[in-house]
């Protein structure tokens, strides 16, 4: 083997992508994007072939169309949620209203984007989404330990108010009561948790979660805020999660 050869670096693997959806103009179109943009795409039509693929290959990050024939993306996020299965999930909806994203949510997808879409927003939403999966077995916890309020154990664990986080375990309570978050859910808790009693501006969310800035007319971080709140805050008890009209976010437990 020449020395050349023998200290050659190692090409990293291509991120795998499972890509469901049924108009094929927007497959095609969304399959060769995504090949450009250096993922191994798998590109299938419904939702049935969706699964069988996802069980065949285990790829890295999903992306479902959600109106797909017979068994739609929010169907096919709930069967493999239902199974254990946490690939990261990026769903293309031309849903805009607010309870409809909310739906993408409950069934247990991580992300969404709406049609029609940028195809750089769809590479950025899923450059995040693999960033949070890579980085989730050993987060250092950059990006937000400046938090005054927040405390962080000596088994890594940090809490704030009557709420604790587990980052290795992906892992949250408030009090005695464990919280079912998503992946952006619980990443977005986290930053809040770590800066609690700080007001964290829309655009620091944005590059801290997406790494990406939406946008005055975005509508995904207070949708974000709005469903984490009711997942957070219980009848009778404390709010934590506060709105700064025109800045932002704060937790903090008044």
């Amino acid at each position: 083997m020449s020395p050349t050869a023998a200290s050659a670096t190692p090409r990293a693997a291509s991120p795998t992508v499972l890509l469901a959806e049924d108009d094929r103009a927007i497959r095609h179109a969304l399959e060769r994007a995504l090949t450009l943009e250096g993922y191994e795409v798998t590109a299938v039509a419904d939702g049935v072939e969706a699964i069988a693929q996802a069980h065949r290959s285990a790829p890295d990050v999903l992306v479902l169309d959600v109106m797909m024939p017979g068994i739609d993306g929010l169907q096919v996020c709930r069967v493999l949620r239902a199974e254990g299965d946490r690939t990261p999930i990026l769903m293309l909806t031309a849903l805009v209203g607010t309870p409809d994203r909310i739906a993408g949510l409950d069934a247990g997808a991580d992300d969404y984007v709406v049609k029609p879409f940028d195809v750089d927003e769809v590479f950025a939403r899923l450059r995040a989404l693999l960033r949070r999966s890579n980085d989730a077995s050993s987060d250092d916890g950059s990006g937000g330990r400046d938090g005054r309020d927040a405390s962080s154990g000596p088994d890594g664990q940090v809490a704030a108010a009557d709420l604790r986080m587990d980052p290795q375990a992906r892992r949250a309570w408030r009090g005695e009561r464990e919280l079912e978050l998503t992946r952006t859910e619980f990443d977005l808790l986290e930053l809040l948790v770590r800066n609690a009693g700080i007001v964290l501006d829309h655009a620091t969310i944005y590059d801290r979660i997406w790494g990406y800035d939406f946008g005055p007319g975005s509508k995904n971080l207070a949708v974000y805020v709005g469903y984490l709140r009711r997942k957070v805050d219980e009848p009778g008890a404390t709010s934590l999660i506060h709105t700064v009209r025109g800045v932002g976010y704060v937790l903090r437990e008044d």
